[in-house]
Order: structure tokens, then C-alpha cells, then sequence
């Protein structure tokens, strides 16, 4: 098992007002396998995901990562078990301009240490992604489809075990969604890469493996979509 959450509570408050999110949720994600959680905006995908990713925490519960209860780990050790076991896919890309397609996608590399010995890697995912021609040009000079694919290269070039997606085809139209639909169960079967996707979209919803939609801070099995 690579991830495991257990019992997540998590609420936001504005002023006396609070708003419940997560409610005693339970997940556990395994090696090779596309678990897909489906819901609204507002729903509390989002904050599932950052809760699962390390990059917040829950109110009460327990996330594990290869067993270990991130609880214990703090600072820059939580930093480097982050960028080794988990990759990330954001809806809005966030490629940084100013650097070249190659550049961003071997920013974890660099973060990492390890930016020589996975520059093949890269060429490799340039090469497999169809954007080899297209490794030196910057996000402005590249399309919405290419730069999602960017950073999905971006997500995988650390060889996680898990990359969490965020509403990735959440700004394509509907060809080029179709196509990173197809990415990422290729990717899946090609790479033996585990994924968590979070979407609005049915047939996002349904290359899961594991079907979840979340309503009312909880997950409900959606297997028969």
C-alpha cells in the first residue's frame, strides 16, 4: 500500500461559522491503480487532495505514506518524502514562465538532486509525451494541451509512487481532454504508475480503477459508473 488515510477531519472557519469538509474519511491507494474521486466544486476535492499530498493537514486522523504517519515527520524531511513519493498535477498548470518546458519539468529533479542522473528520463517523457521538438520553448509559446502535458511530465519525473491530479482536464476542451484521458491510462499501464484524480467529469471518472465520489465530507463507492 503506498497511501493510507484514515478517519480525515478537516473544517475551515469564518468567524463563529463552521464549515465541516472532510468528515471521518478513509482511503487507501495501492501500487498500479487509478483511483478516481468525483464530486461538485466545492465538494472538498481540493482539500482531500492537499490533505493526501502533505501540503496541509487534517484536524484530526491519520495520513500514511509506505506506513509511516506523516504526523511524525516535520519540515524539510517532509519536504524530501514529498518530492521522492509524490508527484502533482494542479488544474491551472502552474508552469513558471520564465523557464523554459525541459526547465519546469526538472524542477523536482533539481529540488531533488538529481537533475543529471534524470535528464535521460526527461528526454525519455519529452519524447513519449510527443513534445521533443517543443522541450525549449516557454508556457507562453505552448498550447493549453501542451502545457498540461508539461506538467504532468513535471508530476512523473521523479518516478513517484503516487501523482495526484487536481481537476486535470478541468481547463481543455474537449478534444484535448479526451486526449489526457488517454494519457494518463496509458501512462498508468506503461509506467505501472499509480494516480489519484479528482474531477467533475463522468468520464474522467470512469478510467478509475476505484470509483469515489465525495458528498458531504465522505467517499461513496461509485463502481457502476
Amino acid at each position: 500500500m503506498i497511501l493510507k488515510a484514515q478517519n480525515i477531519n478537516k473544517s475551515y472557519h469564518n468567524g463563529q461559522k463552521e464549515l465541516k469538509v472532510l468528515k471521518g474519511l478513509n482511503l487507501e491507494i495501492e501500487h498500479h491503480e487509478i483511483v478516481t474521486v468525483m464530486g461538485p466544486s466545492g465538494s472538498g476535492k481540493s482539500t482531500l487532495l492537499n490533505i493526501l499530498g502533505t501540503l496541509d493537514t487534517p484536524d484530526s486522523g491519520e495520513l500514511f505514506i509506505h506506513d509511516l504517519p506523516i504526523s511524525d515527520i516535520k519540515g524539510d524531511n517532509l519536504s524530501k518524502l514529498r518530492n521522492h513519493h509524490l508527484g502533482f498535477v494542479f488544474q491551472f498548470h502552474h508552469l513558471l514562465p520564465e523557464f523554459t518546458a525541459y526547465e519546469n519539468v526538472m524542477i523536482p529533479a533539481i529540488l531533488a538532486k538529481k537533475e543529471k542522473k534524470l535528464e535521460p528520463r526527461a528526454l525519455e517523457l519529452f519524447n513519449y509525451f510527443g513534445l521533443y521538438d517543443r522541450r525549449d520553448h516557454y508556457p507562453s509559446q505552448l498550447s493549453g494541451g501542451e502545457r498540461s502535458r508539461v506538467a504532468v511530465m513535471r508530476a512523473l519525473i521523479n518516478q513517484p509512487d503516487l501523482v495526484l491530479a487536481d481537476e486535470p482536464t478541468g481547463n481543455l476542451d474537449v478534444e484535448n481532454a479526451e486526449r489526457m484521458i488517454d494519457l494518463f491510462q496509458n501512462i498508468c499501464k506503461d509506467y505501472n504508475q499509480a494516480m489519484i484524480i479528482t474531477t467533475h467529469n463522468v468520464r474522467v471518472a470512469q478510467i478509475g480503477k476505484i470509483r469515489w465520489e465525495i458528498m458531504n465530507g465522505t467517499l461513496i463507492p461509485l463502481n457502476s459508473i
